[in-house]
């Protein structure tokens, strides 16, 4: 497509915007200001070792709510949306992966009705080794009696399907911002000459079906057995129950595994497992699963616990984490399926255990 045929994302907002006339045009210049913050990313990262912000704090002392050691590119990302974001007026309340509390809009500057959450630098671990990156975002309204009286935690605290856009940066070969405002999922990609993110991938859509999944198979062991059931079935390949081969992947950077899947199909599982029983999980509800899952099912696809639809769950707090499934719809709700039936070893009948009378 020529150039002068690609709106920028300016222009895809404002042709969103036109679908409701009473909108201010707040919404479309918080979007503004977020992607602007990704674009200072994107400029911090492409720089790598010749920016001097690769690798801990010489200190080693920074550490994060999550108990994790940070990055200088976590804190230096995480500092860039709130300076990007913060003075603009259309923010009540910021909360951030890397922030214990939620970020309160400074006195001095205007407060307005929306909220942001975000995962400021996703993958971080993988930053000098030159592995995609990216940064991840999810808009809320702020509710009505926040609105009237003082923001606190509990106003964070909302279901993933009362989001109203939601996304993510790229910062691989090319840096790409993908969007949702709740009208299908757009794709923008960095003009580094303009400056300017334009709309390249207009309507992207998760293939309902894949012959590809993600999973860190070094946990193999602490896995519940429907995980073990469904990644076993793949690996038999078209000798097993599947009848065909699959292609296993892991980058550890869960950025990168949702564009690869929202690209060309696939499954990502980040599964609940037994490994360390007082969590129930190791992604951030708010931070990631929400955001993605939006992504996803507004693209044709699914994200779930593997118990159920991650957009359906009532957070409990700021750092929840959960088990995580999503991409393509039709493996997700194969996953589901396998958690909802019972075991095999919960089956008394001999006919049906795995040596069977239906046994080959």
């Amino acid at each position: 497509m020529p150039l002068s045929n690609r709106p920028s994302l300016t222009q895809y907002l404002i042709e969103q915007r036109r679908r409701f006339p009473q909108a201010t045009g707040d919404f479309n210049a918080l979007i503004l200001d977020v992607a602007l913050a990704c674009k200072a990313i994107a400029k911090a990262v492409a720089r790598g070792e010749l920016g001097g912000a690769l690798g801990h704090h010489a200190d080693g002392a920074s550490v994060n709510v999550q108990g994790e050691q940070q990055m200088k590119l976590d804190v230096l990302a995480n500092d860039l949306f709130l300076r990007t974001t913060e003075w603009a007026g259309h923010l009540a309340g910021m909360a951030s992966e890397e922030l214990e509390h939620p970020y309160a809009i400074p006195a001095s500057y205007p407060r307005g009705k929306y909220l942001l959450l975000f995962d400021p630098l996703d993958g971080s671990s993988n930053i000098d080794v030159n592995v995609s990156v990216g940064s991840i975002f999810s808009v809320l309204r702020v509710p009505d009696e926040a609105m009237r009286g003082e923001l606190d935690e509990a106003h964070f605290l909302q279901p993933g399907r009362q989001q109203v856009a939601a996304g993510y940066a790229l910062y691989g070969p090319a840096t790409m911002l993908i969007l949702t405002v709740g009208n299908g999922v757009a794709g923008f990609t960095l003009d580094p000459v303009l400056g300017e993110f334009m709309l390249t991938h207009p309507d992207l859509k998760v293939p309902a079906e894949t012959s590809e999944f993600a999973i860190n198979a070094s946990n193999r062991r602490f896995w519940e057995p429907p995980v073990r059931r469904y990644v076993e079935e793949c690996q038999a390949g078209r000798d097993g129950p599947r009848g065909k081969d699959f292609n296993m992947r892991w980058i550890a950077s869960m950025v990168a595994e949702a564009h690869r899947i929202l690209m060309r199909g696939g499954v990502f599982l980040y599964p609940r497992d037994n490994k360390d029983p007082s969590r129930t999980g190791r992604l951030r509800l708010l931070y990631e699963a929400n955001p993605i899952g939006f992504v996803m099912e507004q693209a044709g696809g699914r994200a779930s616990t593997a118990r159920q639809n991650v957009l359906d769950l009532q957070p409990k707090s700021l750092h929840q984490r959960i088990g995580l499934v999503f991409g393509s719809r039709s493996e997700v709700e194969r996953i589901e399926r396998y958690h909802a039936e019972p075991a095999v070893d919960d089956i008394a009948a001999p006919l049906f255990a795995e040596r069977s009378l239906f046994t080959a």
